[in-house]
Formats: C-alpha cells, structure tokens, sequence
C-alpha cells in the first residue's frame, strides 16, 4: 500500500533550480540597473541634442520655416564654399596645435622645476601654488585679465616700452597681425598647469633606479632625460595631448569674450563662426551642419585617442 501510494505521488521539483536561474539573471541585469539613469541622462542631453542637430543640418531652413523641406547635403556644401569658414578652420588649427605644443612644452619645464631636488622645497612649494592659479580662473576671469594686460595701456606694453622692445603702442587684440597670437598667447597661460600636473605625476612615478643605473653606464643628466624620461613619460604625454587638442579645438569663452571672432574675421574659430550662424545670421541649417564638422573632426581625434587606451 505504501509502495502504491509512493508510486503515485509527483515526483519532488529540484529544489531551488528555478531560484537560482532567477538569481543569476538578477545578478547579470543589476550592473544594467545601476547604469540605467545615467545612460538615460547621457540619451537625454547629449545623443538626443546631436541627433536633433544631424537633422537640422539636412534641413533647409531648420527652427525658422514651419514645413522646412529635405535638403540633402546642400548646407554642407555652401559651408565649405564659405572663405570664412576655411578661414576660421585654419585658425582653429592654428590655435589648437600651437596650444597643445607649448602646453606641454611649459608644463613639462614646470613639472621638471617642481620635481627636482636642486631646489628649495619652500621655494618648490611657493612655485607650485603660483603655477597652479591660471587653472583656478575661469575663462571669463581669464579674459578679462588678458584683455587689461594687452590694453594699448596696459602693462604689457608699459613693459615692452620701457625695455625699448617696443615704441608705440601695440593693440594686441585690435590688429588683424597681432590678434590670433595674443589669443593664442591668453590660451597657452590658461592651460599649461593640466600638462604640468599630469607630468608631475608620471615623474615621481619614474622608479629612481633607472636614472642611478644609467649613472652608472656613463649617462649624462640630458641622455638620462631622453632616454628615461622622455620614453616614461610618453603614455601620459599621448593622452594628455589628444584630450587637450579635443578641448581646445572647441574653447568658445576665452575667444568670445576677447576679441569675438574679430578684428574682420582675424581670430574667427570653428565655435565662433558656427555660433554667429546661430545667433547672429539665424542661419541654423548652416549652423548645424558647421557643429557637424566640428564633431566630425573631435571624434576622429577621440578615435586616436581611444585606440591609444587600448593599447595601453
């Protein structure tokens, strides 16, 4: 009878089989539930913002005409027959390349000055608050202190007249000769300390027993810096590069609230010359798709950049 009765019960379920399976396909969605709101965020104001701009720029009319018609690549083309814009594509270039060369030129002598054991350390100490202070401003306080500096009566050229390096009065940001270099000169002082600080790093990293090893081949002090140094030094060196040409290709405070694009076009940059499409011509269509190239010409350099972290 028991034997029956044992026969016809249902056989026992695997206990907790379907807990686990649950279990593991919570455990494998929870890292996709803490990411969840900032990727939204990410969607919301960012990919949806270049979405909607893409679009524009494929729009004749795009914001100003209610029923704004398809246009293909129209806007493109008459951007790139625009002077202006090849103009101020030069000159972004220029801004950026010299930027990026004596950002890092300034800030790996810094790092260089702050690191070495020749100088006092009260000395290092002071030295490395008054190198730190141009990245404590911000780009309109920048602009405002350049501006009173390179005043036809500022202090700069009191100096310069006083040394005889000069004699008349230079209007740094008013002359069509002088202005892309005074913004670029402004720009340069902003941005060296995030050079000097990286390269700080990546120095005190720099095991000590490589530079006594090469002392003891017979290296001198600027063969160790080439040979060591240079070569530790160069991950950082990479990276840091390719983010600061990202960002500076795209600085739009320093050069509005300086010269605004002027005198006749002389300091007009990508971001100026797009936003004056915007804001100023209400061109939006062209606006759009000039913010197109821009991106287009970051994101090859985000490219580079991610390929180089790979590596890594």
């Amino acid at each position: 009878m028991n034997r029956s009765i044992t026969a016809l019960a249902p056989a026992p379920r695997k206990a907790g089989k379907k807990g686990r399976l649950s279990y593991k396909t919570l455990r494998k969605l929870v890292p996709y539930l803490y990411v969840t709101p900032a990727t939204l965020l990410l969607v919301l104001l960012m990919l949806f913002p270049m979405a909607m701009v893409l679009r524009y720029s494929l729009m004749d009319g795009a914001i100003m005409k209610r029923d704004a018609a398809f246009a293909g690549l129209q806007n493109y083309i008459t951007i790139f027959q625009n002077p202006v814009f090849w103009q101020s594509l030069y000159q972004t270039l220029y801004f950026t390349i010299m930027s990026v060369v004596f950002h890092f030129v300034l800030g790996l002598a810094f790092a260089l000055l702050l690191n070495t054991n020749r100088v006092n350390p009260t000395i290092r100490s002071i030295l490395r608050v008054l190198f730190i202070l141009p990245w404590l401003f911000t780009a309109v306080i920048i602009a405002i202190i350049w501006r009173l500096l390179l005043d036809p009566n500022g202090v700069v050229n009191s100096v310069l007249m006083a040394l005889h390096i000069i004699n008349f009065k230079v209007e740094w940001f008013s002359s069509t000769s002088t202005a892309i270099h005074a913004l670029t000169f402004a720009n340069i002082w902003a941005g060296y300390p995030l050079f000097m600080v990286s390269l700080l790093a990546g120095l005190q990293g720099i095991s000590k027993e490589l530079y006594e090893a090469a002392g003891i081949d017979g290296a001198n002090e600027l063969q160790k810096f080439w040979y060591i140094t240079i070569p530790q030094l160069m991950p950082i060196i990479i990276s840091i590069s390719l983010l600061d040409f990202i960002w500076t290709m795209q600085v739009f405070p320093l050069v509005w609230m300086t010269t605004g694009g002027g005198p006749i076009y002389a300091t007009e940059v990508l971001s100026t010359f797009t936003y004056k499409l915007a804001f100023a011509q209400y061109e939006f269509s062209l606006a759009s798709a000039s913010a197109i190239v821009i991106l287009i010409i970051s994101m090859s350099v985000t490219y580079f950049y991610i390929k180089h972290q790979q590596r890594r």
